[in-house]
C-alpha cells in the first residue's frame, strides 16, 4: 500500500508493504508502511528527522499511526537489546529480576546515563514479568533474526 505524502510527515525514505514483514502479525498487520522522513511537528527553522509506523483501518489512515524521532528509535533498540540481555541470566532470580536492586542497567547517553529497570510500581510485575519473558522467547527468532540484520548494517557502517 503507498504511503500517503499529503499529510504533515514527510516521507523521503520508505518501506510500503510493510505488513507483509510485521513480525508475528505479518500478512494481517495494519501497519502498512514505515518510513524516515521530516517531522510533522517542525516548526520554521527547525527540521527534525522523524520514523513512522503508518496504520490504515482499512478504510482510512489511524491516528494510531506512531511518529518517533530517530533518538528514540535508536533508545528503544538499546532497551530491547539490554532487556534480552537480562532475560538470558533471568532465571537465576526467584521473579526473574533481583528484587533488592531491580535496575538491571544505567547505560551512558549525552553526559547521563538512561537507567533501564524493572517495573516494580507494577502491582502485578510478578506475573507480568513471567508473560514478558515467555514473549520475549517465543518471538526469540523473529528479534533475532532482526538484530543480526541490524549488527551486520552497523559493522558496515563502523560501529
Amino acid at each position: 500500500m503507498k504511503i500517503p505524502t499529503t499529510l504533515k510527515h514527510k516521507p523521503v525514505i520508505v518501506s510500503e508493504n510493510y505488513e507483509h514483514i510485521d513480525g508475528r502479525y505479518a500478512n494481517h498487520s495494519d501497519a502498512k508502511g514505515i518510513s524516515l522522513g521530516l517531522a510533522q511537528w517542525n516548526d520554521r527553522g527547525k527540521l527534525d528527522i522523524s520514523a513512522k509506523v503508518w496504520r490504515y483501518t482499512g478504510e482510512k489512515w489511524s491516528r494510531q499511526s506512531e511518529e518517533l524521532p530517530l533518538h528514540r528509535v535508536l533508545d528503544l533498540a538499546i532497551l530491547v537489546s539490554r532487556s534480552m540481555v537480562h532475560f538470558r541470566e533471568a532465571y537465576r532470580y526467584k521473579h526473574l529480576y533481583d528484587e533488592q536492586n531491580p535496575v538491571i542497567d544505567r547505560v551512558g547517553l549525552q553526559g547521563d546515563a538512561m537507567t533501564i529497570a524493572v517495573c516494580t510500581d507494577n502491582e502485578k510485575i510478578n506475573e507480568d514479568i513471567k508473560l514478558f519473558s515467555q514473549a520475549l522467547s517465543d518471538d526469540d527468532e523473529l528479534i533475532g533474526e532482526r538484530l543480526r540484520t541490524l549488527s551486520r548494517m552497523l559493522k558496515e557502517l563502523g560501529y
